[in-house]
């Protein structure tokens, strides 16, 4: 297989075929974020894309599940991404599951016949990355979206059959509104109804904008018993009414929880008061890593 740079994925995408659609984030203007920092965003010619798959089908006896990376692989009109959906429909019949990274710029772009026509050939999850739900952490960490524009966004993919997967931060909003990220970003869920959230720590990387505001100040990161009152105040928020799984064990988060909600927002919340009152059961910070 062609990668060009480094490659990422999400974590349920682990043991997935990865085949990079485009080459970077159309955005990357996020400043908590170094995923894609050293490459310009394009957009691979489909012949290198259907080349890699054929690749991959002389290699692979079997595969179950594909990644169309990088950043953003729905930036793609719908005529391009069919054309890769359709290859992939004949090349490999027995993949399950097709999942692609969306922004909400590019879910809101396409109406929901697109999407349901997307869903009809073989996508499966799109991760779409919410971080936070105010408005006010949105501008800072220059996201270049608005909570109402995310919740749309998800709510269009839920209603278009594809599961959305979304993910938010703990710490993001640093000392200064913390409260409000927590109860913004569950009261977001809640009116979101995903069919997954996951819920990451903020880790520092020096590529990353965000990593001189707090080299200078400008930014306080919370201590890892703050992180823990964050997360019980946004799981508080969540009042969700379709099953959601609920995870927040990555290796960037202090205490691993998972969970089914609404049915086992109680056992989750046990589980943070419980770390903080009994702190060694927090994740050292030199075994938090990416």
């Amino acid at each position: 297989m062609r990668y060009e740079g480094s490659v990422y994925r999400p974590p349920s995408e682990a043991y997935s075929l990865i085949v990079q659609v485009t080459i970077g984030c159309a955005h990357n203007k996020c400043t908590f974020c170094s995923m894609f920092k050293e490459k310009q965003f394009r957009i691979r010619k489909p012949e290198e894309v259907l080349e890699d798959l054929e690749m991959a089908r002389k290699q692979y006896a079997h595969v179950e599940k594909i990644f169309l990376a990088d950043g953003d692989a729905l930036v793609l009109s719908n005529k391009a991404l069919l054309i890769i959906l359709k290859r992939i429909r004949k090349l490999f019949p027995e993949c399950k599951r097709v999942g692609v990274y969306g922004s909400p710029q590019d879910v809101l772009r396409k109406d929901l016949k697109e999407l349901e026509e997307l869903k009809e050939n073989g996508v499966g999850i799109i991760y779409i990355g919410a971080e936070s739900g105010s408005d006010r952490v949105l501008s800072e960490i220059q996201k270049g979206a608005t909570r109402r524009e995310l919740i749309d966004a998800v709510r269009k993919i839920e209603d278009s059959g594809i599961a959305a997967s979304v993910t938010f931060i703990s710490g993001l909003a640093g000392q200064t509104d913390w409260k409000e990220h927590a109860i913004e970003s569950g009261t977001m869920i809640s009116e979101m109804e995903p069919s997954y959230v996951s819920l990451l720590t903020l880790m520092l990387d020096p590529m990353a904008p965000i990593y001189k505001d707090v080299m200078d100040g400008t930014f306080q990161c919370l201590t890892k018993e703050q992180v823990m009152d964050e997360a019980e105040l946004l799981l508080e928020n969540i009042n969700v009414k379709k099953t959601c799984i609920f995870r927040s064990n990555h290796a960037s988060n202090y205490l691993s929880l998972k969970g089914d909600l609404p049915q086992d927002k109680e056992r989750m919340l046990e589980q943070i008061r419980l770390a903080k009152k009994n702190t060694g059961m927090l994740k050292d910070e030199r075994f938090r890593m990416l």
